[in-house]
């Protein structure tokens, strides 16, 4: 298949683009920069080329404080691109066979409540959401011209290189790890191999359309968390990071995506027949640490 890939440099991206080589896919990886194979600029022409297409674009979300020009930021570098896309692809004379456009379960809302949610629930009004939600809707064009398309709500990513889990660990090097805030807000969390997993069987499997929870389906509380961060490195857990200290640090916006959650089920990929192969946080952990139990 020819797969035009978008945010194929990103954490999750660049190991997205190395699952398909390895199957043998033609990626084509669209940047701004030169270190992809064609620029925004020339998406349209490789819309018309392409078998499925990928959309991962997106500033990260907890880089940096949340300014007005931030939060513009992080919104049009997801709404603006994929309404990019799904332009392309409905002005198109070959369309692909289906646009894979990302989304996160932040579009749930920032609760603190364990109700447990899937692609059923609707989607919360804070500021996190709203952006989700145009995120999302940015493709109608897509689906208006036939195409299916899949968004998948990705949680907290636990990766060896980058995302969540590198800033989560960076405490316990010095002894000094343990649970943000209370520590019984949820987390959904999934492994970035079984992320990349299920994007790739999205792209194959026409059952699947609309909103797909990617998510392990045993989220745990960040108290349950931190103790099992801590086992896996080897170091306590017992310092608690306050909710006053985290505002400060991170401001009030994003420490309010901290200090909450979200417990999501990944019904409909686990309706489709998708197995995940990292269920349980602490076999994800130990896969992430092997050989590095203690972080030097």
């Amino acid at each position: 298949m020819r797969i035009l890939l978008t945010g194929g440099t990103g954490f999750i991206g660049a190991a997205v683009a190395r699952a398909l080589r390895e199957r043998r896919d033609d990626v084509v990886i669209v940047s701004r920069g030169n270190n992809g194979d064609v620029t925004w600029e020339g998406v349209e022409a490789e819309v018309e080329r392409a078998d499925a297409v990928v959309h991962l674009a997106g500033e990260p979300v907890a880089a940096g404080r949340w300014t007005a020009g931030r939060l513009e930021r992080i919104r049009a570098s997801r709404v603006d691109t994929t309404a990019q896309i799904a332009r392309a692809i409905e002005r198109g004379a070959r369309k692909p066979r289906v646009l894979v456009s990302a989304s996160a379960i932040g579009i749930y809302g920032t609760r603190l409540d364990d109700r447990t949610l899937d692609e059923t629930a609707k989607p919360a009004d804070d500021e996190l959401a709203r952006i989700c939600a145009a995120w999302e809707a940015a493709a109608e064009p897509a689906r208006g011209a036939g195409v299916r398309v899949v968004h998948p709500r990705i949680g907290v990513v636990l990766g060896r290189q980058g995302g969540a889990l590198s800033k989560m660990t960076a405490p316990f090097r010095w002894f000094v790890g343990g649970p943000l805030g209370s520590g019984t807000q949820w987390m959904s969390w999934v492994h970035q191999r079984d992320v990349v997993r299920s994007i790739l069987f999205a792209i194959e499997h026409d059952s699947l359309a609309g909103p797909v929870d990617v998510v392990a389906p045993n989220p745990v509380t960040m108290n349950d968390f931190a103790r099992a961060l801590g086992r896996a490195l080897g170091r306590p857990a017992a310092l608690r990071a306050p909710a006053f200290a985290l505002k400060l640090a991170l401001g009030e916006g994003l420490a309010q995506v901290v200090l909450t959650g979200q417990r999501v089920s990944p019904a409909k990929l686990q309706q489709a027949g998708f197995r995940f192969q990292f269920p349980e946080l602490a076999g994800a952990l130990a896969e992430l640490f092997a050989d590095r139990r203690v972080v030097r």
